[in-house]
């Protein structure tokens, strides 16, 4: 427990007072000015450094690029390995486990310890590793790394302790799996095939015991060659010759024939009998042609054989397809006696498995059900049905069903929320699926003490929303809306629809979303906002439009001039953008020139439609074209329940709707905001020749920068962000190198290019033509790519061209990019090509341009609505909105509402001018308030009430509002709170009204804060960071004292920028892959408690036992059970491997494992237990053992009496 005591101590900085445009505080941190305080702060702060570990709790989603399968048929549970070296291990739902190899290698064959809670994998860097699956996070118990030779493929016989592995070379190693050691008992290639063959036969891929016979081993090479070999005698019982190459072999139970599948769309059939020749042949998609000849067909990949007890055998295969029939789908083909059946996949398939009854390959089959992995999918195919339906998957497997472009993390929600979305959603849930149960359903999972209801909100692509459960460590879908619903369909060939068009037209931008007043907002890639509102019942409506035109003209920008290398800037009483309603022109207007002008990007329906429960569309905000230049991007949003009111700003200005009366209360653009509060001294602008003389403009689409092949991005992060007290450095800086951040197309950061995106125009005299850069109905935007394919190459070696070696380092250092966090919701980000331009762009730039790239327009990063004082003079609390720039400056703006229900629908919302004004370094992420105990106050709601709910005339409905207000709790500080204001570099507390800068740190030099907010962690509050050098920081509120800080990720791609989302209870997510959520903890508490919310892998289960063959079967069919492969294959008798031909590396398994796993008082508590558990066990062992022996004397005592009784009377001769 520390207590910080606002003094004069050199931390205190204040406003120099007089002019109410001064920045309040200094631009070095902790630098103090003169002014006193006005009072004193007592907070007790409780959170400590020991509060805080950050540690993975659990990943939800499809494994990214998937590469193996493995089923226990004991345990039921499945494995799924990736190229990334990440293995999934997954039950009943609930028990959902991620591993990951350290070396990141791609996996390439899983093999299951069937019931013993072990697991082998097969790695691409020729490394097998041994998994203990018997803790709740497993762990690698050994490793064996092969020097010499490839791992093409594995069989482990069931109950054997023993490992085949196959090589690219041909021969087949044995390893000891307790042991993890090579056994001297090598298979060579040469001697499995005749010496008289001339070719090598190429690498092994498949190995497997025959079912008659264990000590039978065969051996199949990509060639064509199979071998069985005798382990016992050590030489080739028979050798087959096939002129197909082989792709797989499937047995028969009995072991008297097989099957392979080959790369000429066959399958062939052998019996032991007779080798020389396949008794079959089948092509089962290869028809016969009109001239004779068989149609060619695709491999046939993989082939199982499953008999059935009481009907014909399954043979399930996957590929063989005519070459002829284009197009079609990959296929799972079933052949069940005469019937076929083709079931098309909507994914290439890589792997396929037949579940099984038995776990003996020597017993009848029976198979009920098909594993089928596909690149980006996981089905099963109930085989006990003869329509072969599905089963409902109940992992979150489609959370990339179209892909993720932001997401939103909200934990401690209200109760009732879940089960009402819950309700909703599943009437609109898919049919058709298997009756029967979930057939992956091994391991034990129970709901955990520490749990309490969490959402994740997904925005994608094309337009939907998806809500999930995240509650415990899990993740099941609620409710799915699309936005898209809200728009007519864009038709191609239509006048402007033909040049709107685009392919993710609705993609999401970013969400906002109350849970207690159930107001939920989106912003699309279209400059579009939707304001929904939640309903139980349906209802018919009719969508509200709003369209705004928030478009600066060129005086606005800042920038200098053509004939000057000194910065110059425009005057403050520049033009401001204005709503469309207050400047009607037609819609669809063009200009004489053919410039399209007033049009908004989408066309909302304009008809009554019917919407069912749930979240209903009551207004649609739109941005308008201005001049042939499209609208740019939002990047921040705020919405209020209590105040009914919407705020979102982009590159351009800021805007305020009143979404209850609907209305436009504001629009301005952002250097109209500070009135006479501008912090910055502006130059007289030289006249230009022409007002075409703008920059190159481009609107782009979500994901415009990323390609195919990865590019290079050019950035600059220091800039403006190392503000002085001279105001004309401070004016050169801004012109130079502000901080700036390019991405999506709109401007987020000062220095980026001119954010009034359109029409490039070029320069060609005072009465020169525009030419354009943009063909002929060529889109605005480009297909908005998922957030989780957007990645960054950063360029290491070209470090020419830099004007400094600090250049240079920031470019290293990656992407600056700004996320607005309001209300947990993800924003776009920006970067802005400095040094090298001539990589900024794909296509070539003309000169002409060149030297007005420094264009730039201070953005609109993040808003808050909340109730404070917006001028120092202030005596109460009013509403006001909270708006942060690109520039690190910070408005407030008093807003006065009528408090009247009545009032409040027909008196007007009155906006103020602008009122404090704050500065940071960087450009502006996060703001909170704090009331003068330190407690996070919250903004004021409205409570939800059902707008379609029937009325009732005795209870009229009303507005029943919650405020927070800083005044309520500060009987011993009377009015007054606190603002935490977080910037890119900077965090700054200051205490309001007085506007006086309690604390100040500086985050970071080196890099910059991509995502910040103020989270509630054990009973206290704290200010969370991410930053795009990897490191998560958490700081005490209100002092700044950094209490965590943890390099735990590097930014390696935009994905994880774009979707890393901080929550309440110390916790965050990120989207790891394309298609998975990691989900991560910050608090020690959770940490500890980790172990007992994870699900169990390994039960003690009895492993059926095998069948009784009977006496004929077992006399005539041959013994497997005499076959020993300890007296084959161990050191006795096969000799020690070459040392050079694999290395054993042992794992941290087991208790090792255990400490990594578990670390803090409750791993402290369960390593005691275990030790207590060992040590009574080995005291109880230490008792039995004393009892024996002492039962062992007292008989020894007992028969020696009676000896000695028996010759007592004897004499010497008698005996």
């Amino acid at each position: 427990m520390k207590k910080f005591r606002k003094v004069l101590d050199g931390l205190t900085t204040s406003s120099p007072g007089g002019t109410m445009g001064s920045p309040s505080c200094g631009s070095a941190a902790g630098t103090p000015t003169a002014a006193p305080t006005p009072k004193e702060i007592d907070v007790q702060e409780t959170l400590v450094s020991e509060n805080f570990q950050l540690c993975k709790t659990v990943r939800h989603g499809f494994p990214y690029q998937p590469t193996a399968l493995a089923f226990d048929p004991v345990q039921k549970i499945l494995a799924i390995g990736s190229r990334s070296g990440g293995v999934r291990i997954l039950g009943r739902p609930g028990v959902d486990c991620y591993c990951q190899h350290e070396s990141g290698a791609a996996v390439l064959q899983l093999q299951f310890l069937v019931n013993e809670g072990a697991l082998v994998t097969a790695c691409a860097d020729d490394t097998l590793h041994l998994w203990n699956l018997r803790q709740r996070r497993p762990a690698v118990l050994h490793s064996l790394k092969f020097n010499r030779e490839r791992i093409t493929f594995c069989h482990l016989p069931f109950q054997s302790k023993w490992l085949y592995v196959g090589t690219e070379r041909g021969n087949t190693h044995i390893v000891n799996i307790e042991s993890f050691i090579l056994s001297g008992y090598v298979i060579m290639w040469n001697k499995a095939i005749e010496l008289s063959t001339k070719t090598h036969p190429g690498p092994v891929v498949h190995l497997s015991d025959s079912p008659k016979d264990e000590g039978k081993l065969l051996i199949g090479f990509e060639s064509g060659t199979i071998v069985q070999w005798d382990l016992r005698v050590k030489k080739a019982d028979f050798r087959i010759y096939y002129d197909e190459a082989i792709h797989s072999v499937g047995w028969h139970h009995e072991g008297k024939q097989f099957m392979c599948s080959h790369s000429d769309g066959s399958l062939t059939m052998w019996n032991l009998r007779n080798t020389t020749k396949p008794f079959q042949v089948t092509f089962p998609h290869g028809k016969i042609q009109k001239d004779g000849r068989k149609e060619s067909c695709k491999p046939i990949l993989k082939v199982e054989y499953k008999t059935c007890r009481n009907s014909e055998p399954f043979i399930i295969f996957s590929g063989g397809l005519s070459y002829d029939k284009a197009g079609r789908r990959p296929t799972l083909t079933i052949m069940h006696g005469k019937a076929i059946t083709v079931l098309e996949m909507d994914y290439p398939i890589v792997e396929f498995m037949a579940l099984c009854e038995t776990p003996y390959n020597n017993e009848v089959q029976e198979p009920y059900a098909v594993v089928v992995l596909l690149e980006k999918d996981l089905i099963v195919v109930d085989l006990t049905q003869s329509n072969f339906p599905v089963f409902e998957n109940p992992y979150p497997m489609d959370i990339h069903e179209s892909p993720v472009t932001c997401t939103a993390y909200f934990a401690e929600c209200p109760p009732d929320i879940i089960p009402i979305l819950y309700s909703i959603g599943a009437k609109h849930k898919k049919t058709g699926y298997s009756q029967k149960e979930w057939p992956i359903a091994g391991g034990t999972w129970t709901l955990g003490s520490h749990t309490y209801p969490e959402i994740i909100i997904t925005g994608h692509a094309d337009g939907s929303i998806k809500f999930w459960d995240a509650s415990a460590i899990t993740l099941q879908m609620l409710y799915k809306l699309k936005t898209s619903k809200a728009f007519e369909k864009p038709k191609q060939g239509e006048g402007r629809a033909a040049e709107l068009v685009e392919e993710d037209p609705f993609a999401v931008q970013m969400v906002s979303w109350c849970p207690q007043s159930r107001i939920f907002c989106v912003v699309g890639i279209s400059a579009h906002i939707i304001l929904y509102r939640f309903s139980k019942y349906d209802a018919n409506t009719q969508i509200v439009s709003l369209e705004v035109r928030l478009q600066c003209e060129s005086e606005d920008v800042i920038s200098p001039s053509e004939n000057e290398n000194n910065p110059c800037f425009t005057e403050s009483g520049s033009h401001s953008p204005q709503p469309h309603q207050q400047h009607p022109p037609s819609p669809g207007s063009r200009t004489p020139e053919g410039i399209k002008d007033s049009i908004p990007c989408l066309k909302v329906k304009d008809r009554m439609v019917r919407v069912p429960p749930g979240y209903q569309a009551e207004l649609v905000i739109q941005l308008l074209w201005v001049d042939g230049e499209p609208p740019q991007q939002i990047t921040s949003l705020d919405v209020n329940s209590a105040y009914g009111l919407l705020a979102f700003g982009n590159c351009n200005g800021l805007a305020v709707v009143d979404y209850m009366q609907k209305t436009i209360l504001l629009c301005v653009s952002t250097l109209d905001l500070y009135g006479a509060a501008d912090p910055y001294q502006r130059l007289t602008r030289s006249p230009r020749r022409n007002r075409q003389s703008t920059s190159e403009f481009c609107m782009r689409g979500l994901s415009n920068f990323y390609s195919d092949s990865k590019k290079r991005i050019r950035t600059s992060y220091q800039s403006l962000t190392e503000l002085s007290d001279n105001q004309q450095s401070i004016d050169m800086e801004r012109s130079k190198s502000p901080t700036s951040d390019h991405v999506n197309g709109h401007c987020t950061s000062p220095t980026s290019q001119p954010c009034s995106a359109g029409k490039p125009r070029v320069p060609m005299g005072p009465e020169g033509p525009r030419l354009t850069r943009r063909g002929p109905g060529r889109p605005p935007f480009r297909k908005a790519q998922s957030a989780a394919c957007m990645e960054i190459s950063l360029p290491v070696s070209h470090t020419e061209g830099y004007a400094s070696r600090r250049a240079m380092l920031q470019q290293l250092h990656g992407v600056t990019m700004y996320s607005h966090d309001e209300h947990h919701t993800s924003a776009p980000y920006c970067w802005s090509e400095r040094e090298s331009r001539e990589n900024s762009f794909s296509r070539s730039r003309s000169s002409s341009v060149s030297s007005i790239d420094r264009d730039t327009k201070e953005a609109i990063t993040t808003l808050q609505f909340g109730e404070s004082y917006g001028r120092k003079t202030d005596a109460v609390p009013t509403p006001c909105l909270w708006v942060g720039t690109s520039l690190g400056v910070v408005l407030l703006i008093p807003m006065s509402i009528p408090t009247d229900q009545e009032d409040r629908m027909e008196e007007p919302v009155t906006i103020g001018p602008s009122g404090a004004v704050l500065m940071l370094k960087g450009s502006v992420l996060r703001f909170s308030f704090l009331d003068c105990m330190g407690a996070l106050l919250q903004s004021p709601y409205e409570v939800w009430r059902d707008p379609n709910a029937p009325e009732d005339p005795d209870r009229p409905r009303k507005r029943k509002l919650v405020h927070f207000s800083p005044s309520s709790s500060q009987d011993t500080c009377g009015d007054g709170h606190l603002a935490v204001v977080c910037s890119e570099r900077q965090a700054k507390v200051f205490l309001m009204p007085s506007q006086s800068c309690l604390f100040v740190h500086n985050i970071t030099e080196s890099s910059f804060v991509l995502r910040a907010d103020v989270v509630s962690v054990s009973n206290s509050v704290c200010l969370a960071c991410f930053c795009a050098n990897g490191h998560v920081m958490t700081l005490s509120l209100p002092s700044l004292r950094p209490l965590m800080d943890i390099n735990y990720l590097p930014l390696t791609d935009m994905r994880i920028a774009r979707t890393f989302c901080f929550t309440n209870g110390g916790q965050a997510l990120y989207l790891s892959s394309p298609t998975e959520i990691q989900r991560i903890t910050y608090s020690q508490e959770m940490c500890d408690n980790l172990q007992e919310m994870l699900g169990e892998l390994f039960t003690p289960i009895e492993t059926p036992e095998a069948q009784n063959r009977g006496f004929l079967k077992g006399f005539f069919g041959g013994n497997a059970n005499t076959f020993d492969r300890e007296e084959l294959f161990g050191e006795a008798a096969a000799g020690k491997a070459s040392r050079s031909l694999a290395q054993h590396i042992p794992g941290q398994g087991g208790m090792e494992g255990m400490k990594v796993a578990a670390s803090g008082v409750v791993g402290d508590l369960a390593r005691a237990r275990i030790a207590l558990d060992e040590r009574g066990q080995r005291l109880g062992e230490l008792e039995e053992r004393t009892a024996l022996m002492m039962t062992s004397a007292e008989t020894f005592s007992k028969h020696a009496h009676e000896l000695m009784l028996k010759c007592k009377d004897k004499k010497w001769y008698q005996f």
